[in-house]
């Protein structure tokens, strides 16, 4: 057998097995081993199904076998989000009302992960219908995170990013609308990448052109997000907003520096919220990594007022639009803060809705001015650290208090409906030995440069640690 750990890297593992160094079968039964081992203490991953796991990865050696073509990610277990629908495999979004729900079709980003070449084992834990950056529901139970479990996993991707972390699966999928693929990656120490509006197309959708959430990956590592980010973006007929470029495009290696980039560094996007300490702290030596890697970094950030009301307008109006029927017929089976924000989508008009887009395009045109003068912008991916698991938000920062349930998470979601790429990148600890990442964006449509870009740091962090 190969001398591959459950932390190699996931190229290194799909190209072990592509050269018969392992077999899918050893693979998956090394990670098989890791979940037992820690699944039950962070509950990351759910509707495990080992025997279907084991078929599969003995299917995937026979292809092999036979000399059949395979996929970037052959052999490689993987557990997709559990609001993407998979065929034949329970999917309940979190939420008791579809706590048995059988689809009988993946969902697009499903089927090019499966045909990647990938060995299904379950799903990754989420929120109620994915709302919310703190992973618990009445289905599954709270998933925790794998530096210490006594803290929250982030979320909505939480499940993928705590079973990343862990060492349960080498790659993730998840999907991100106020930062659900930056927070739980920022909290666990893993990399989460927000792709460009119409980089990774989402199909089938109840509203094909409700662009607020977009779908993306997940990875230990930048290099291995690139892989899969590979698999999963370029064009589909199905989707009208789709970018034109090849997935392929987007594969490693990445050949990045960070000599001479023009680096805008904010660490509140000049006060339009509040950040803990220490994870000022964190983002403060970000900015000197790059600096001392050879970049120019300024203090510098685009001025976003319209960006608060545009994202809780847009988002409550889908959420009523997606959810209001079932909170209609069965308003006990939801949590009180999903319910209040699906009512507040009923009391929005037309105008409040045509405000939010007209919003959303300034905004465009705005990060489009200020990225002609810098390469990327750099600013915090989460405003606090990891808090403690029991509570469902943060309800202060340094002592100043918030007003909902979203305010701590404005650092993520001020980017979301600008429809630029941002990548959560590991940047160091708290005193106390909790991750936090660092969030670097980039314009739109340049998610290519913002990966080799985000490697280059990662690089520069890890050496002058």
């Amino acid at each position: 057998m190969s001398q591959l750990s459950i932390f190699s890297t996931a190229r290194d593992m799909a190209a072990a097995v592509r050269h018969r160094a392992i077999s899918a079968r050893e693979l998956l039964e090394l990670h098989l081993a890791r979940i037992e081992e820690c699944n039950p203490e962070l509950n990351a991953l759910v509707s495990l199904d080992p025997e279907r796991a084991r078929a599969g990865a003995a299917a995937a050696d026979e292809h092999l076998a036979a000399g059949g073509r395979i996929g970037p990610l052959h052999g490689l277990p993987f557990a997709v989000k559990d609001t993407h629908a998979v065929a034949g495999w329970r999917t309940t979004y979190g939420s008791p009302l579809f706590a048995d729900y059988v689809p009988d079709s993946d969902e697009l980003i499903v089927e090019r992960i499966r045909r990647a070449g990938v060995v299904l084992l379950g799903r990754t834990n989420v929120p109620e219908f994915a709302a919310g950056s703190h992973t618990f529901n009445t289905v599954f139970g709270t998933t925790r995170n794998p530096v210490d479990p006594t803290r929250s996993a982030g979320g909505s991707s939480g499940g993928a990013a705590a079973a990343l972390a862990s060492g349960m699966v080498p790659l993730a999928d998840g999907s991100d609308m106020g930062g659900s693929l930056r927070n739980p990656a920022s909290f666990c120490g893993v990399v989460g990448m927000r792709p460009s509006l119409g980089r990774v197309p989402e199909w089938p959708l109840y509203n094909q052109w409700e662009t607020t959430s977009v779908g993306g990956p997940l990875a230990r590592n930048v290099g291995d997000l690139a892989l899969l980010l590979s698999v999963i973006a370029g064009p589909d007929l199905r989707v009208p907003h789709a970018l034109a470029e090849p997935g392929a495009w987007f594969a490693p290696p990445l050949a990045g520096s960070l000599q001479g980039l023009r680096v805008a560094w904010s660490l509140d996007l000049g006060g339009a919220f509040e950040v803990d300490h220490e994870v000022a702290t964190v983002v403060e030596e970000a900015g000197r990594v790059m600096a001392r890697a050879g970049a120019r970094v300024f203090a510098d950030a685009p001025s976003l007022p319209e960006a608060e009301d545009t994202f809780r307008t847009l988002r409550a109006w889908h959420l009523h639009a997606k959810l209001g029927r079932l909170l209609d017929a069965d308003p006990a089976a939801f949590k009180t803060s999903l319910a209040d924000n699906i009512r507040a989508g009923a009391a929005l008009s037309g105008a409040d809705v045509a405000r939010a887009y007209t919003q959303r395009t300034t905004l465009g045109e705005r990060m489009r001015r200020f990225f002609a003068s810098y390469d990327v912008l750099v600013l915090p991916v989460s405003q606090v650290p990891p808090f403690p698991v029991e509570e469902e938000y943060p309800t202060q920062i340094n002592g100043e208090p918030l007003g909902s349930y979203l305010d701590w998470m404005r650092s993520a979601y001020l980017i979301s409906v600008t429809g630029c790429p941002a990548i959560a990148v590991p940047a160091g600890r708290t005193p106390g030995g909790l991750p936090v990442g660092v969030q670097i964006v980039a314009p739109h449509g340049a998610d290519r440069r913002l990966l080799e870009i985000a490697s280059a740091f990662e690089a520069a962090a890890a050496a002058q640690r």
